[in-house]
C-alpha cells in the first residue's frame, strides 16, 4: 500500500489501456477497466485530475463526454502526447517528503492501486 500526505495531490494518469480498454473509442466502444470508476471516485475533491491521451484532440469532446455520462469529475484532458515514456520530476519537501510517485500497470489490467492517507507524513 502506499501512504500519501494529507496535502492536496494532482493526479496525471494515462487514458487508453490504463482507466479505459486501449482503443476501444476507435471502435465506438468506450469502456472502463475493472475498478478505473471505484479508483477515480476515490481521489478526493479537493485533487486535482489530469488525464494524460495519445488521442487526437478530435477525441477530446468526446471523452470528456463519456466521463461526464458516468458522473466523474475532470480537472483537464491532454491530448496528441507522444506514446512513449511520460517522465515526472519533481522535488521533495524539505521535511523529505517525497512529492512524486510513478505506477505502471500492464495495460488493459484491472486498476487495482492500493492507497492511503498518512496524516502523520
Amino acid at each position: 500500500m502506499i501512504k500519501f500526505s494529507s496535502l492536496g495531490k494532482t493526479w496525471l494518469l494515462d487514458v487508453d489501456g490504463t482507466l479505459v480498454k486501449h482503443n476501444g473509442h476507435l471502435q465506438g466502444k468506450e469502456e472502463f477497466l475493472p475498478g478505473a470508476e471505484e479508483f477515480l471516485r476515490m481521489i478526493p475533491d479537493t485533487d486535482r485530475i489530469i488525464l494524460l491521451t495519445s488521442r487526437k484532440t478530435d477525441y477530446k469532446n468526446a471523452l470528456a463526454a463519456f466521463l461526464s455520462d458516468h458522473n466523474l469529475r475532470f480537472d483537464e484532458i491532454i491530448c496528441d502526447l507522444p506514446p512513449g515514456e511520460r517522465i515526472l520530476v519533481n522535488d521533495c519537501k524539505p521535511s523529505g517528503l517525497k512529492t512524486a510517485y510513478a505506477i505502471n500497470k500492464n495495460r488493459n489490467a484491472p486498476v487495482e492501486i492500493d492507497w492511503d492517507i498518512d496524516y502523520n507524513l
